[in-house]
């Protein structure tokens, strides 16, 4: 049995992503700030519960030793994301602490955990709007669209998982670009996005690979995206 968890999990992508790998037979462990949320959330689907904010250490301390004690984690899922698009100090620095920062704590957190798995795999979650290539090519929707701080976050989502793949050789890190989707991301409307579960597809294949599977790649619904 893989054992999995999803951060950001109690909404959106993250959220049908735990869909997804429950009905391919994970134990799945949905990562939610709000813990009531969550547990309901989990009784609902079939899952399990831990709290946990990637923005605060404490919390994700907890949420360690509380998956130590169950059993141990096979595949990291870090999903959890937040969006803002005012220019200034205090909003980018809060989506860097979120997007990026919040994935050194989790993965630290949970390499001891890892490790001790036959099958050890991390799936961030990055975006087009942080790949160079795509916003280079003026085929690619991420070429039209301004998203300086959330994009410039997503880009070290990308560069984190390069360098944790080299650095972590037994454990396979990949990003996966899930699409544009129809979540409730920042300030902005969504809605026009493809669904929910077109995005989840990306993410769950790519925290199913097997032990030969590929390490430090950038992927997306059609395959290898330019970093």
């Amino acid at each position: 049995m893989t054992t999995t968890l999803i951060t950001g999990a109690s909404r959106g992508l993250g959220l049908e992503t735990a869909r997804q790998l429950l009905a391919a037979g994970h134990t799945v462990y949905l990562g939610s700030r709000d813990e009531a949320r969550g547990r309901a959330l989990a009784a609902e689907l079939g899952a399990r519960s831990v709290q946990l904010d990637v923005t605060d250490d404490a919390s994700i301390a907890r949420a360690f030793a509380q998956l130590g004690a169950e059993g141990g984690l096979d595949v990291l899922v870090n999903n959890a994301g937040i969006a803002r698009y005012a220019l200034n100090g205090p909003d980018a620095l809060a989506v860097f602490d979120t997007n990026a920062v919040g994935i050194i704590r989790v993965t630290e957190a949970a390499l001891p955990l890892l490790r001790r798995s036959a099958n050890p795999v991390v799936v961030n979650v990055s975006s087009a709007l942080g790949s160079f290539a795509a916003n280079h090519d003026p085929a690619r929707p991420a070429s039209q669209f301004a998203a300086i701080v959330y994009g410039a976050s997503k880009a070290a989502v990308s560069m984190l998982t390069v360098q944790y793949a080299r650095a972590v050789p037994e454990v396979r890190f990949n990003a996966v670009e899930p699409g544009y989707t129809a979540t409730e991301l920042g300030d902005v409307d969504h809605s026009a996005g493809q669904p929910v579960e077109v995005g989840a597809a990306v993410i769950a294949r790519w925290a199913s690979i097997s032990a030969d599977g590929p390490t430090g790649t950038f992927q997306e619904r059609e395959g290898v995206l330019g970093w």
